[in-house]
Formats: structure tokens, sequence, C-alpha cells
């Protein structure tokens, strides 16, 4: 083949363009939240707070098309409607009205369920906790459980996890798993189980306290679970005397097997392999194991909730940068999982917004594609769901 041939010429550079966009794509995951990110308000909606629930799940639908939130016009944000926004139009619909929360913190904890189909949250009704699903198509709700609060599932499935209201479990000590499709619950991990597993710890931390399991949530590949242990204090639930909850137990659900206890839970999340588990302080933890590494070269955030990009590259979190005065200087920082570099894309006051007893904090969390992240800023009166997205 000659060197002059311009076919050769021209299929020789493409392999060439592809082998080094191959080998920098790691180093370059970082390059479209270093400069052009745009950052907006979701809801150009005036006098309301507009709140996503965790840092746990996120609010935009699988495909991309809504935007989910709680909405509350209250000073306090514990009343208020659980809605969707469509991202190409702005338009907005109530999915659930007259809905009441434990805090702004984690709202209704709302979140997507069966690709986008549905959507699950939980809601004080009468006095009595219950858990709803609503069919986003029809926009028909079923309640599904009572006397139970919701934690965390994963979007694609039909699967979320439930637990016993913490200050008052009643009949409902262990962890449960609700199917939004049939409505079938079933037990899967019991408080008498843990006990028995770690009978130590359990003395230690609890005495012969009464024990249920509290906010579990699921491995993206459904196979596992990490939750907490809580034991009822006999308060108001709108309080830090609630209950008293200690402990990271994980526990392999397809093999039913406890697999390890951390004596301390900071804000845990998943990464997308649904093996490894990311703590604040740059912290991983092998879920096979309980084994100990850290992401190289990050500095520990304060009052840190962070999360992995669905491709596993990239976190972000929230980072408590000053406290002064009554003023909360935080930022949202986006950093590289292999370590050694990170970038802030946002600083705000996070002082104000919902005057709940538990505040709102920003809990950043990527959406399903990478492109775009979200997060709760209380900068003004009203707390605002906020969207920033990476320059193209």
């Amino acid at each position: 083949m000659s060197t002059q041939d311009p076919v050769a010429l021209i299929v020789a550079a493409f392999a060439l363009a592809l082998v080094f966009a191959t080998h920098g794509k790691a180093s370059d995951a970082l390059s479209p939240w270093a400069e052009g990110v745009q950052i907006r308000p979701v809801s150009t909606q005036e006098g309301r707070h507009t709140i996503h629930s965790y840092f746990n799940v996120c609010p935009e639908s699988p495909d991309g098309r809504w935007v989910l939130f709680y909405a509350s016009g209250t000073a306090d944000g514990h009343e208020g409607e659980v809605r969707i926004l469509e991202r190409a139009t702005g338009k907005e619909e109530a999915l659930a009205r007259n809905v009441s929360v434990e805090d702004a913190h984690r709202a209704a904890c709302q979140q997507w369920a069966s690709s986008g189909r549905r959507v699950v949250l939980h809601d004080a009704r009468n006095g009595q906790w219950v858990v709803a699903v609503v069919d986003v198509a029809t926009r028909q709700e079923r309640v599904l459980a009572r006397d139970r609060q919701l934690c965390w599932g994963q979007p694609q499935s039909d699967l979320v996890t439930l637990y016993g209201c913490h200050w008052n479990p009643g009949a409902h000590t262990g962890l449960e798993l609700l199917n939004v499709e049939t409505g079938e619950i079933k037990v899967v991990v019991t408080a008498s189980a843990v006990k028995e597993a770690y009978p130590a710890w359990v003395a230690k931390q609890f005495g012969d306290a009464p024990l249920s399991v509290f906010f579990p949530i699921l491995s993206p590949d459904l196979k596992r679970v990490f939750f907490k242990m809580a034991t009822p204090l006999g308060g108001d639930f709108r309080s830090s005397k609630a209950s008293r909850r200690e402990g990271l137990v994980c526990y392999d659900l397809a093999n039913r097997r406890f697999l390890f206890l951390r004596e301390k839970w900071g804000h845990p999340c998943w990464h997308p392999n649904s093996r490894t588990i990311l703590e604040p302080g740059n912290l991983l933890i092998d879920s096979d194991t309980g084994a100990l590494s850290r992401v190289p070269d990050q500095p520990a955030f304060r009052g840190s909730h962070p999360s992995i990009s669905p491709d596993g590259q990239l976190f972000v979190t929230d980072a408590l940068l000053a406290y002064e005065q009554g003023k909360q200087e935080w930022a949202v920082v986006v950093g590289l999982m292999s370590g050694g570099r990170h970038q802030v894309i946002h600083r705000f006051d996070n002082s104000r917004g919902a005057r709940s007893w538990r505040r709102s904090h920003p809990h950043p969390v990527f959406s399903a594609d990478g492109k775009r992240i979200y997060y709760n800023v209380s900068s003004g009166q009203w707390t605002q769901l906020c969207v920033a997205e990476a320059k193209p």
C-alpha cells in the first residue's frame, strides 16, 4: 500500500483519532464541567419551594422528558404537591396534592419507578403514613402500603424499599420490598436477623431497646441493599428526637446473606457497578467484604452528599465551604473517580430557603445520560431546584 494513497491515509487518520479518543476518555470526563456550564432553576414559577428528594435518586425521568419535584408554598415546606415538569415545554402537572411530609430535607421521597412509567411517594394522610404510586400516563393513584415510609429503589425497576415509621414502627420492623406493578409486599430482612448476625454490635449500640430497619437503599442491579438500624425515642416525627439511627448494614438479597457491618453511616451511595459504595471523605467500601479504600488525591469535602455519574467516571457532591454569622456558603463539586482533579461548578449561600426543622441540603445527582446535575439551592426565601448542564 502506498503512503500516498488518499483513502489509506484517511482510514489511518480515523483509526489514530479513535485510539486517542478512547485512551483519553477517562481523563477528559471532567472537561465538559470545566467551563461553559449553564445553571438555571428548573421551574420559573415564583412564590414556592421546589425540592428534589435526595442524592440517591435523580429527579429527571430515565428518558429525559420529565423532572419530578416537590413544591410547597408554605414557609416550612411541610405541606405541598408532587409535580412533574416537561423539560421541552416547561409545562407542569400535579401528580399528588395536599401532601404532608416529614421535612424539607427529603420531601415526599418522590422517585421514578417502572422505567419512568410510575412515580412513587409517601405522605402522612389523616395521621397515617401511606406509600402511593401514580401512573404518569393516566394520573391514576393507588395506595399500596400503610404505616410505612418509602426509601430508595432504582428508576428502571418496579421495586422500591419500605420500612416501618422509625419513631413507631409497630409490626413493620423489617426491610420490605414493594412491587409497584403487582402491589406485592415482601419482607426480605428482619430486625431479629440483624440482631442474630451482629449481636455484640447491637448490644453495644441499642442494648435491649426495640429495633427496626431504617432507610434501605437498593443497588442498581437490585441484588444488594444497605440500611441503618433504628430504635424509637418517642418523640414527634418532626424532631431529631424521634428515633436514634446507627450503623451501615449491607445485605445480599440474591444469596440471602449479610455482607458487612460498618458502625458509621455517613451519606452512602451505590456505584453503578452495584459492588462499591461511596461515602463522604472519598471513602470506597467493597460491599463483598467491607474493605476500605479511597478515591486518591481528592479533598475531604465537608457536609458531603456524594453520588456517581452513570458511567462511573465522575462523582458530584455538595460541600460546605464556610459557616459564618448565620450564613452557609456551599458549593457543588464535580471530580474524577480516578482521583486527582475536581471542579467547582457553583457556589451559593444555602442558609435560607424552607424553614423546616431539618434543612434542605443541595443533594446533587447526575441525570441518566450524565449531562446534567440537579440540586437544591436555598439562597433566597424559597428553596429552588436547579439544574447545571455541561458544555456540549
